[in-house]
């Protein structure tokens, strides 16, 4: 049949008439070594007949590549079958080629022919093609394969069995996961990992680590998946113990680990051993890896290093856009707007196209500078000349910017005029706006808006609450916290933390529970008489209680921020920087008091709290103003 259907093929290739008349060897070879169409195929091969030549001489596998998608594969089955090779270990290699490449619907429909044309599959042919399922997420796929793998009795082939595995957690199916990992007849680290890493994307991180706990030879990759899910999820604290946990039992921690610790320790301001793993990924060759140099980059902004973030940002050989738009947001946060703007116009001139990320921190530094049009250029910009839409963050931020400085009219009006429902966040920036601006009947708006959107957030109720005030309206400061309590809502309690020597140590206001306290408050005492000399004057208005005035100032006097310095300053070696974090914003008495004691103490101080960095250093703090 082979022969009769090549010689029924026309024969009017130049090549071929070549070949067939002897007169150069050349276009043979070019001829049945690559053809590019099942028709020059056929010519090929009805050349080998007429001159009887065994059909060996093909490239079995270029006869796979250009009939498996076509009507003429049972054409090439024929070959496959006339020169006695095993066709289904050369579709495999076809079937490999495309679940391996790009082509992953082309394997899908590879294997629809193999299943049309009856040929055998094996172990080889579902692993192949379950990878091009999962690469689709095609789970209605995967089922079928599922089913061939039951039928053809392949259900102890613990490759098969991980690539099932793999598919149903990937696509989301994780109650087939389960049930299909507990069936399991022997199970190895993969099945494991593929467990673990899936639960903990899902965000069942407890889930993930229950299985950690329980998994009989942890690797590498088992320990960094959880890691990773313990980063993702929040985690922070738990990502550093068990990094710690991993180091002592002799692992090295690889690339993906790294980035995930360091991102542990951007979260946690875990400044001592996010310079320690810096100093081992330096030691261990990762230096040009651009996600961990990013992850640097982020990881000292956020623990107040903006200095050693310029030094890993310029030493990378390689930039990409991550890389310009951490370090022009690492600016913006830690008030250098200036050099956020001189940043992103150097971004520009090397032909380095910002993206939505790129243009937040830049608007940013816009608010921060009270740039109003500035930002309103950006703003335009991203959109007339970069073809980005501004999301819900971008007006956010032209909220903030426009709230700040005071046109909070302008401010309503983008709010109302936004082609997508603004959230909490951006009614929260106009909210904070009207504080500033002392503005009540704005503010009464804004809380009306935001006690539908978010009406459990404690901080919108404290905004208000303050701004009547500030007001000296007491009733309704005593009528919004009222509202509090009727609807359940708890004030969350101020903090601040700071690193000694790899502890961390977190206080509140008014903490006497330290084992430090009576130190603390001598030393505070002691400093609070320097200041006073120096002209620093306690702010108690920040006090929105109805009490006396002294009362007030012992208030002010204990809260969170002031006691970590004071424990700094007696902890910490003289000329260190002394580094803080607070979980809400900082008031605006300790942010004077801070910027006196800098220049009583010689030190840099810094603060990161909910909103920015404060930078104190000689009396001043790198933010203009305390916005």
């Amino acid at each position: 049949m082979l022969h009769s259907v090549c010689l029924a093929s026309p024969l009017h290739s130049p090549k071929l008439k070549d070949s067939i008349n002897g007169t150069s060897e050349v276009p043979n070879t070019t001829l049945l070594h690559h053809f590019t169409s099942p028709f020059e195929l056929k010519q090929a091969v009805a050349f080998l007949i007429k001159t009887n030549k065994p059909l060996s001489l093909l490239p079995l596998s270029r006869v796979a590549s250009i009939c498996a998608l076509t009507p003429d594969f049972p054409f090439a089955q024929q070959i496959f079958s006339s020169v006695d090779q095993q066709e289904v270990s050369i579709w495999n290699s076809c079937l490999r080629n495309l679940a391996e490449g790009s082509s992953l619907i082309d394997a899908i429909f590879l294997f629809h022919q193999m299943r049309c044309y009856n040929v055998s599959l094996d172990c080889f042919t579902c692993s192949f093609v379950l990878k091009a399922c999962v690469g689709l997420r095609d789970l209605l796929r995967g089922r079928i394969v599922h089913g061939y793998v039951e039928k053809l009795g392949f259900q102890s082939n613990l490759v098969l069995l991980n690539a099932l595995l793999h598919l149903y957690a990937t696509c989301g199916a994780m109650a087939d996961a389960n049930l299909l990992f507990d069936k399991m007849p022997q199970r190895d680290a993969v099945s494991w990992n593929i467990m673990i890493t899936q639960l903990a994307k899902k965000g069942d991180v407890d889930g993930a680590f229950d299985l950690f706990e329980k998994m009989p030879d942890r690797n590498l990759r088992s320990w960094t998946a959880m890691i990773t899910g313990f980063v993702h999820c929040g985690k922070a604290k738990e990502a550093i113990r068990l990094f710690v946990e991993m180091e002592e039992t002799g692992l090295r921690a690889n690339e993906v680990t790294v980035v995930a610790v360091l991102a542990a320790c951007a979260d946690l301001g875990a400044l001592d051993l996010g310079r320690r793993i810096h100093e081992y990924s330096n030691k261990s060759g990762f230096r040009r890896n651009i996600h961990i140099c990013n992850t640097l980059i982020d990881m000292y902004i956020k623990c107040g290093c903006l200095e050693a973030a310029k030094i890993v940002f310029n030493e990378m050989k390689e930039r990409t856009i991550v890389s310009w738009s951490a370090m022009i947001q690492g600016l913006a946060i830690h008030g250098h707007g200036d050099e956020a703007l001189e940043l992103f116009n150097e971004m520009i001139k090397m032909g380095m196209k910002p993206n939505e990320v790129t243009f937040l921190g830049i608007l940013h530094a816009c608010s921060h500078m009270g740039l109003i049009n500035k930002g309103r250029e950006f703003f335009t910009s991203m959109s007339r000349d970069y073809n980005i839409s501004p999301q819900i963050e971008h007006y956010g931020c032209m909220v903030d910017l426009l709230s700040r400085a005071g046109l909070l009219q302008d401010a309503y009006e983008l709010i109302t005029s936004m082609p997508i429902n603004p959230n909490a966040v951006v009614w929260g920036s106009f909210l904070g706006g009207c504080r500033i601006q002392k503005d009540v009947k704005m503010a009464e708006e804004a809380i009306r808006q935001l006690g539908v959107l978010d009406p459990l957030n404690d901080g919108y109720y404290i905004i208000m609450s303050n701004i009547y005030a500030e007001a000296k309206r007491w009733e309704d400061a005593a009528r919004v916290r009222k509202l509090m309590k009727d609807r359940g809502v708890k004030k969350t309690p101020g903090w601040s933390s700071i690193t000694i020597a790899g502890t961390t140590h977190e206080f509140v206001a008014g903490d006497d529970n330290h084992p430090q306290a009576e130190q603390i408050f001598k030393r505070w005492d002691e400093l609070l008489e320097q200041m006073k000399s120096k002209g620093y004057v306690p702010n108690t208005s920040v006090v929105l209680l109805d009490i006396e005035e002294n009362e007030k100032e012992k208030y002010v006097y204990r809260h969170s921020e002031k006691l970590a310095l004071v424990f700094g300053l007696m902890n910490i070696k003289p000329g260190e920087a002394i580094r803080i974090m607070k979980n809400l914003r900082v008031c605006e008495d300790c942010h004077a008091a801070f910027k006196v004691i800098s220049e009583i103490v010689k030190r840099e101080i810094v603060v990161r709290d909910r909103n920015r960095f404060h930078c104190f250093k000689d009396g001043f703090c790198s933010c203009k103003d305390y916005w």
